[in-house]
């Protein structure tokens, strides 16, 4: 068997995608994964996958015309899901899923109905990713909260299992258009950011200034201070249900919620 080891980004699985089918080692003989495995197999080669935008386009414009935009973009929200690595998991690699989705999707008269054969394994493990990462960011599309930084920035801090950066930049691009933005994943120390006029674009946040990210406007704290108060003016105290609370907004969000931060900062 040969394994292709690639990063585990949609850029790193489609140029595996690309590398494994032009291996011509056969699609029974190939495996892709995004983690090197705790203790490799004797009579298996491995083969590192060096990320190529060119070769990952070349797959993406391919998927489009073969497969459609729907599937297009469940396979890109798969490959976008966090994925547990070693022996903690013996679900399908999620790489792996995707390539051979892909070429069943393909060899398909109707590649478009490929989604629809949640019988196989690897279409189910698709399946499941892609709507882990769509429902984190249907979530955060509620909570997320933008601050109007001094320099009139709108910034936004999350913390998501998933990379859903793509979703919410294309989201909030379409719904400000006339705003500066900054999308920021501490998670995975990446940006999603918006110029008012324009279309937002991905990167990395080597040497970011995060003193400068809590300098907020007189006017952000000032609304915060009032939101605050509203927020705890209509609490009544008799029916405090934190369980409930959790429910309606998980933990893992709430460090992000300027509701629940403000007084800690005040």
């Amino acid at each position: 068997m040969y394994i292709f080891l690639c990063e585990d980004s949609i850029d790193g699985i489609f140029t595996g995608v690309y590398d494994a089918w032009a291996s011509n080692y056969g699609h029974r003989n190939v495996a892709l994964t995004t983690h090197a495995p705790d203790n490799y197999t004797l009579f298996d080669e491995y083969i590192t996958v060096t990320t190529d935008i060119e070769k990952s386009r070349k797959v993406a414009d391919t998927l489009r015309r073969r497969l459609g935009e729907e599937v297009y973009s469940q396979i890109c929200d798969a490959a976008s899901a966090m994925e547990e690595s070693g022996s903690r998991t013996r679900q399908l690699p999620k790489a792996d899923a995707i390539y051979r989705t892909i070429v069943l999707g393909l060899s398909l008269k109707e590649g478009r109905r490929v989604m629809a054969y949640l019988g196989e394994p690897y279409i189910n493990r698709v399946f499941q990713l892609s709507r882990a990462t769509g429902n984190e960011a249907h979530h955060l599309l509620g909570f997320l909260r933008f601050q109007e930084l001094e320099n009139g920035v709108l910034f936004a801090r999350i913390h998501p299992k998933n990379d859903v950066l793509p979703l919410l930049g294309d989201h909030f691009s379409d719904r400000l258009p006339e705003e500066n933005f900054m999308i920021y994943d501490e998670t995975r120390k990446k940006a999603a950011l918006h110029r008012k006029g324009s279309y937002f674009f991905l990167t990395g946040t080597e040497g970011l200034n995060e003193e400068m990210l809590h300098r907020f406007s007189p006017e952000e704290l000032e609304y915060q201070r009032l939101w605050c108060g509203f927020f705890e003016s209509i609490a009544i105290e008799a029916r405090c249900n934190p369980k409930l609370q959790n429910q309606n907004i998980p933990k893992r969000f709430q460090k992000d919620t300027v509701e629940f931060t403000f007084t800690s900062r005040s």
